[in-house]
């Protein structure tokens, strides 16, 4: 009888000990009066391997207070993240441990692009972005910033796609040589394959040229912007499922005479946002300087929003073709630390000639320590998908400032 007590005992032992699966609890506090919904979190890979004893092999589960699972990613720089929602002013309870992860679809990622002049583009679920290369350097075309392009009625990834009915060789040719026997037919065969005409997913209607664009950063000397050019050398450094992160090397810049200053820049879309995070260093730069974010002004009275003080700017663009139905482009960029300033600045005449026609940029600027990093969030929307006016992109934008500033806090244990 005794022994076979014991061996009850051993197997309810046993039981409990599969059942009783070592986790990590995460929680996410929200400090805010603001509802966190989808907002990407991190926690170091590195520790919940230590808590969950992981063998290199081992794969984890991240749940939800329902038990449900929940997408996540391991990035480049050894973080685990995922998307939390957390009420204002509340906290909420995720849990990790060891399993098989469900498949989730591809919410971020990008690509670079040598068949387009270098081009990097990236996209998430709701907006995508794309900045220039070497090869377009070489032209000679002036392309300094960051171009936006509008996506709507799918969150899954276009860019590629766009890319390769832009450039299909066969169809290039077609359209070359149509031009003398049939010029008609040769516009509408490029209208028909074009990325920038709406085929159903959105298009690109914003225009670049030579200023800062959607959303750029550059060191200014006085009052004239240093503007940077196209990148030296890119890394794509995370390509999803949740995160799209490259790392940008940009050619010497000529700061005060000194031909030696070298920008870096890491730029990373998540998930659900409206906005990219840009990390900015210079390197062999020898005293504090100005750096301005940087948004081009398209129309010398348009609607622009900036406040210094809660940290962040606004614009609404009228996009390359007012006469397109187009609709708007809504671009902002939001700041985690101290803004010295935000204004609207035009170009004179004769700058207004150089820089394409653009009619200035809206700045925001703040001081530039030597060694440090200037990180800010930069981004746009389209008055055709789910923000629909500048008022609706503006409470985006700030609130999005307020957020930055007050970021959740994750603890783990």
């Amino acid at each position: 009888m005794k022994k076979f007590l014991y061996l009850l005992v051993g197997a309810f032992f046993i039981a409990s000990c599969v059942e009783s699966k070592t986790v990590v609890t995460v929680t996410v506090t929200n400090p805010t009066a603001l509802n966190r919904d989808n907002e990407m979190v991190e926690v170091a890979m590195g520790e919940v391997a230590n808590r969950l004893k992981l063998a290199d092999t081992a794969q984890v589960v991240v749940l939800n207070a329902d038990g449900q699972q929940v997408p996540y990613q391991i990035t480049y720089d050894e973080k685990l993240i995922f998307q939390a929602s957390v009420n204002a002013n509340g906290a909420a309870t995720y849990t990790i441990q060891t399993g098989t992860p469900e498949v989730f679809g591809v919410k971020a990622c990008g690509k670079y692009y040598p068949e387009r002049v270098d081009d990097v583009a990236w996209e998430n679920d709701l907006v995508a972005f794309r900045t220039y290369g070497p090869a377009l350097q070489a032209t000679g075309e002036k392309a300094y910033g960051y171009d936006v392009w509008a996506k709507r009625a799918t969150t899954d990834p276009v860019v590629e796609a766009r890319y390769a009915m832009e450039l299909n060789p066969v169809t290039l040719a077609r359209i070359d040589s149509l031009k003398t026997i049939d010029p008609e037919a040769s516009k509408a065969l490029r209208e028909e394959t074009s990325y920038h005409v709406d085929h159903g997913n959105g298009l690109d209607c914003y225009k670049v040229g030579p200023t800062l664009g959607g959303g750029t950063a550059a060191l200014m000397a006085g009052d004239t912007i240093i503007y940077p050019y196209c990148y030296k050398t890119q890394e794509i450094l995370d390509n999803g499922p949740l995160r799209f992160t490259v790392k940008l090397v940009y050619n010497p810049l000529t700061v005060k005479g000194d031909a030696s200053v070298v920008e870096t820049r890491i730029i990373t879309l998540d998930a659900g946002s409206y906005m990219n995070k840009a990390v900015i260093a210079y390197s062999n730069l020898k005293e504090a300087i100005p750096v301005a974010t940087g948004i081009v002004l398209h129309e010398p009275n348009g609607e622009v929003l900036t406040d210094a003080k809660n940290g962040y700017i606004t614009y609404v663009d009228p996009t390359d073709n007012v006469n397109n139905d187009n609709g708007k482009i809504f671009v902002g960029a939001a700041f985690p630390a101290y803004v010295k300033e935000a204004k609207s600045a035009l170009f004179s005449a004769k700058e207004k000639t150089e820089r394409g026609g653009a009619d200035g940029h809206v700045l925001a600027i703040s001081d530039y320590e030597p060694g440090s990093d200037y990180t800010y969030y930069w981004g746009s929307a389209w008055s055709k998908t789910e923000i629909k006016s500048a008022a609706d992109w503006n409470k985006y934008v700030a609130n999005y400032a307020q957020k930055v500033r007050n970021p959740l806090t994750v603890t783990i244990k």
